[in-house]
């Protein structure tokens, strides 16, 4: 059976990493046979596991230049990790595995932009109305994909250290958002749509170019406090050139903040 290049490097490659003793790793799947009368997606699908119910596979830290073909076929698949490869772009097939609710794409360089024509995202992408959680962090993005509004089941969206210079008003489209992480972008300011995401728990917005803060930000109740640590819920934004009086104003506090913007 012919394998594509880069089933041939995983097959290489998916082999059980052992430690100094000579143990193989738990998380390790078991050294594969060599029975050639597999088809490349079984080959693939050997090394998936369950993690917390879910079906799992994970594909970082592979060298990957682009998925392989095979992948497209495992249907079954519900959480996914091509973190720290090489991609540069995902093919529309990745639409197919559409009972998806975990994507990480982590530390790719997916992305990558020609005259402002995104090739890595396509439009079918939308498909995967059963996503609840996307990692498109460190990557080169410049505005967020418009597939990504149609995930409308995200709880989780992490776009931290890109190239982001705005939020679209379709941001409101998520309505399921608990955590949103933009922090480390390019961003000037917020839209009033952000402020139809009332399901918010954590919303990073630290290191970006923010100065104000639109007055319909008081609607994020669930926003409990102001955050500092990178992981704790609330509202991340201390660190950005706020102005005055916003700057002031949160000298007191995210309930202070609440307050005057109701006030105006």
């Amino acid at each position: 059976m012919v394998q594509s290049p880069s089933t041939r490097f995983l097959s290489e490659n998916l082999s059980p990493r052992r430690t100094m003793g000579g143990a193989v790793c738990r998380e390790e799947a078991k050294e594969p046979d060599r029975d050639d009368s597999r088809t490349p997606a079984d080959r693939i699908r050997r090394f998936t596991s369950k993690q917390s119910g879910y079906n799992m596979l994970s594909l970082a830290r592979r060298g990957l230049k682009e998925a392989p073909d095979e992948l497209w076929e495992l249907l079954e698949l519900e959480k996914l990790n091509l973190s720290l490869n090489a991609l540069k772009v995902l093919p529309p097939q990745l639409a197919q595995l559409s009972s998806l609710v975990v994507l990480n794409l982590w530390g790719n360089q997916v992305l990558s932009l020609a005259n402002n024509q995104l090739s890595s995202l396509p439009a079918s992408l939308s498909n995967l109305t059963r996503l609840r959680k996307l990692n498109l962090s460190n990557n080169i993005l410049v505005y967020i994909p418009g597939c990504v509004y149609n995930m409308k089941a995200l709880v989780f969206l992490h776009l931290a250290c890109n190239r982001l210079q705005n939020l679209a008003e379709n941001i409101q489209s998520l309505v399921e958002l608990k955590i949103l992480i933009v922090e480390g972008n390019c961003l000037h300011s917020l839209p009033k749509a952000l402020c139809c995401l009332t399901k918010l728990e954590l919303l990073n917005l630290d290191f970006n170019n923010i100065k104000d803060v639109p007055q319909e930000m008081h609607h994020l109740t669930r926003l409990e406090k102001l955050a500092c640590h990178p992981l704790d819920k609330g509202l991340h934004i201390v660190h950005n050139p706020l102005l005055k009086p916003v700057k002031e104003v949160l000298d007191g506090g995210l309930s202070a903040l609440f307050t005057y913007l109701k006030a105006g």
